[in-house]
Order: structure tokens, then C-alpha cells, then sequence
């Protein structure tokens, strides 16, 4: 009996091969480039899963491959990019999951932003360039302006990873932003919205035949403004029950509004001075060590939780009262500059440091960095534990301070390489 993973977040993966065999499933994963895993993969035992190379971005390929998977059970799809192939591939099989229309819907933040307006739960609707009747930059500025107000956000509808945004807070700032924008290639199309002022969380939840459980909030510490990099991260943070409980009341309306009735949820929300506010709905279980930190801190595998949703099966986590374990937090590590990341330097010295700080690896030697303004920037995460999600911040931030993420120039172009596009 198997169960097959469409890709992969960077960590995780080994989380999920442990909850697959506690349930006596075999996971397979399918992935077009295994040494993307290599981290996890180098830290299993031989055979631990099945490994298929397959171009993942060609659908077809994948379906002949799931075709040939011997007791296929489940599909799971927790990235961005292959969420809604995972969707079309599901349903494709009739296997569990949700209704391909809202994983279509969660992945459009335009249409999310317009759905949550309706229901009562923003104060704004999505000013969306292919909805204007005007299709030019002047004519999407002055929507923006009239319609979002300044200081607004302006970016993808279909982005991740904190690329291809833009803070707007004056004219200046929108008509470069435009312009900047016009040059890009968009996974979606262009939208704006208002900008929430205050500080950034992300909701961790599941749910399950429409009941939503609140596992914890995660801070979400950012770069100073205008860029939206983010930084550092811990998790639980510790609301006052009141307001834990009235997140969660929020949140199981925020994720029904939009048809998000079963599994994992990544909810980002600003919390302003007169509420919460959505920032994006994610479909998937946290990035980066947020999968990690749910683990430790809550004492549980809650991938098994995912498996099980992947199964078709209420997941015990919905209803058990986990053990605990210490707050965690950590910090995205970027080099100061731009270029092939050559390694890090001070990593022995996280061994006389408090909280148990490591360093969880994300490119290798020789990689490009040549974006620092949002996560394709960082190299590599300082993690750490404490008591509280405070101090846990407090000793990552700190071991991260004895670290230095190195890079050297791009090579020169040698003389005549300009136009060159290969061959021998």
C-alpha cells in the first residue's frame, strides 16, 4: 500500500517517511531532482522510501508514473508550485482530497482577498489588474489609488515565497513598483491591497470535515520596511487563552470561507490595531522548519497527520491532547551580499551555545545567490529551543550572530561569451 508524495518541502521528508510506516503505508516520493532532498534524504536508512525521478512539471509524465504505483492509496501535495497538479492528479485517480475548485481558489490571493470580503472577514477588497476595464499601468494606478488607498501592497496573485512584492507608499514608490513589476514573470497576474499595519503571524491549523483546530500561532518576524524578507520565526507564541480561542473561532471562519474543510492550513495574518487581517491563506503544512517546530514542540509527529488526511481519514490529531515539548524558533540564514555561496563559518561554535542550536543546510557549495530581498536568498537555518518561543528566539537569534553565510564574486564572463547559449 502506498502513498505518494508529489515533491516536497526542503524539510519534512523524513517526518513523513516515519509517519507512513507508523501507519503501515510506503511512501513514494516523485520528484524531478532527488539531490534537492539530499539533507533528508543522506539522513534515512537505505530504502527507507522509493525514490522516482520524473519530470514533475510535466502532468502527463506524472499521471503515467502514478499509474504504475502498485496499491496507490494517497497522493500528498504540499508546495505552492505542484499544489494544483497534485488537485487535477487526485482527482484524476479518485483519490481522497479536496475539491480541485478550492485548491484553485486558496492558490488565486485575489479571489481569496474578494471571497473574504464577502463573508465580513477584511475590511477591502483585491484591486485586480485583469478585472479593470483599462488594461495599462496608468490605469491600474489609479485603482490602486482610489480603490486600496496608501500605503498598499502590490504583488502576484499566485506568488510565494515573499518574491514579487512590493510595498506602495507613496506615488513614487507605486509608479516604481509598476515598473519594476512590468518586467517580471508573474506566476499570476498583478493585484493590490490595502497594507495591514502590525506585527505578522502565521496560524498553524488542521482541520477536518469542516472543524478547524488552531495547533499554534508562529511569529513571523520581517525586514524593515519596504522589502518583506523574512527573518525569524518561533513558535508557540503565547496568547492569552482568550485570544488563542478567539483566533481559532477567526480562523474556522477565515478557512470555511473559502471551502477549506480538511488538512493543513498556513495562514498568515497581520494583527492590526482593530484585528486580524489575512495576508494569504497557504494549503499546505508551514515551510521552512515550520513542520520541524510543530514536531518538537507539540511532541508528536503531526505528519502522520498528513498521511492520514492523504488517506482519507479523520487525523487523531484533530482530537488528541499532545504531550508538549520545548518552544522553538529559528533564523533564515542570508549572506550580506550577492554571488556563489561558498559556506558558512562559525558552525563549531554553536556547540557551547544554549538551546541546542544546529544548522539546517539549504544550498551547497557553489550555489547562486542573487536575490536577497526575499527566500531564494537564504542559504541555510540556525535552529534553536527554549522554554518559551521568546527565549527560543533569544538563542537562535544569538547562534545565528556567531555565523556568517559566505559568498565569493560571480565568475567574470571569459572573452567571447557573450551570446554563447552552449554546445561544444
Amino acid at each position: 500500500m502506498t502513498v505518494v508524495c508529489l515533491e516536497s518541502l526542503t524539510f519534512g521528508l523524513g517526518h513523513l517517511v516515519r509517519a507512513a510506516d507508523a501507519l503501515g503505508e510506503r511512501l513514494c516520493l516523485l520528484t524531478g531532482d532527488p539531490a534537492y532532498y539530499a539533507y533528508e534524504l543522506d539522513r534515512l536508512p537505505p530504502a527507507a522510501l522509493d525514490v522516482v525521478q520524473v519530470d514533475t512539471f510535466d502532468t502527463e509524465r506524472v499521471a503515467d508514473r502514478l499509474g504504475r504505483v502498485p496499491e496507490l492509496r494517497g497522493l500528498i501535495s504540499s508546495t505552492d508550485t505542484w499544489t494544483l497538479v497534485g488537485a487535477e492528479l487526485t482527482a484524476r485517480f479518485g483519490l481522497p482530497g479536496l475539491d480541485a475548485a478550492v485548491l484553485r481558489l486558496s492558490r488565486d490571493k485575489a479571489a481569496v482577498r474578494d471571497r473574504l470580503h464577502e463573508a465580513g472577514l477584511t475590511r477591502a477588497r483585491a484591486v485586480d489588474s485583469a478585472a479593470l476595464p483599462g488594461d495599462g499601468p496608468a490605469d491600474f494606478a489609479k485603482a490602486v489609488r482610489k480603490d486600496a488607498g496608501l500605503p498598499a501592497v502590490v504583488k502576484d496573485t499566485a506568488g510565494t515565497g515573499s518574491q514579487n512584492v512590493w510595498l506602495v507608499r507613496d506615488e513614487a514608490e507605486l509608479d516604481a513598483a509598476l515598473r519594476e513589476a512590468s518586467g517580471r514573470t508573474l506566476k499570476g497576474r498583478l493585484f493590490a491591497e490595502p497594507y495591514f499595519s502590525g506585527p505578522v503571524y502565521s496560524a498553524e491549523t488542521l482541520s477536518w470535515a469542516g472543524r478547524t483546530r488552531l495547533l499554534g500561532v508562529s511569529s513571523r518576524l520581517m525586514s524593515r520596511e519596504p522589502r518583506f524578507r523574512e527573518e525569524v520565526t518561533a513558535f508557540p507564541v503565547a496568547f492569552p487563552p482568550e485570544r488563542h480561542a478567539e483566533l481559532e473561532r477567526w480562523l474556522d471562519r477565515v478557512l470555511a470561507a473559502v471551502g477549506y474543510t480538511d488538512r493543513f492550513a498556513h495562514v498568515e495574518f497581520a494583527l492590526t490595531a482593530t484585528g486580524p487581517e489575512v495576508v494569504e491563506v497557504n494549503p499546505r503544512i508551514g515551510g521552512a522548519l515550520v513542520g520541524e517546530g510543530l514536531c518538537r514542540a507539540l511532541g508528536v509527529n503531526v505528519y502522520e497527520a498528513m498521511v492520514e488526511c492523504a488517506l482519507g481519514r479523520r487525523p487523531r490529531l484533530m482530537d488528541l491532547d499532545p504531550p508538549g515539548g520545548p518552544a522553538v524558533a529559528f533564523v533564515l540564514g542570508y549572506p550580506d551580499r550577492p554571488g556563489v555561496f561558498t559556506g558558512v563559518t562559525g558552525l563549531d561554535r554553536l556547540l557551547d551555545m544554549p538551546g541546542s542550536p544546529a544548522w539546517f543546510p539549504v544550498k551547497s557549495p557553489g550555489a547562486r545567490v542573487e536575490h536577497l530581498d526575499d527566500s531564494r536568498g537564504y542559504a541555510g537555518i540556525v535552529y534553536a529551543e527554549g522554554p518559551t518561543a521568546e527565549l527560543a528566539t533569544h538563542h537562535a537569534v544569538a547562534a545565528a550572530n556567531a555565523l556568517r553565510v559566505t559568498t565569493e564574486p560571480f565568475p567574470e564572463p571569459f572573452p567571447g561569451a557573450a551570446g554563447r547559449t552552449g554546445g561544444g
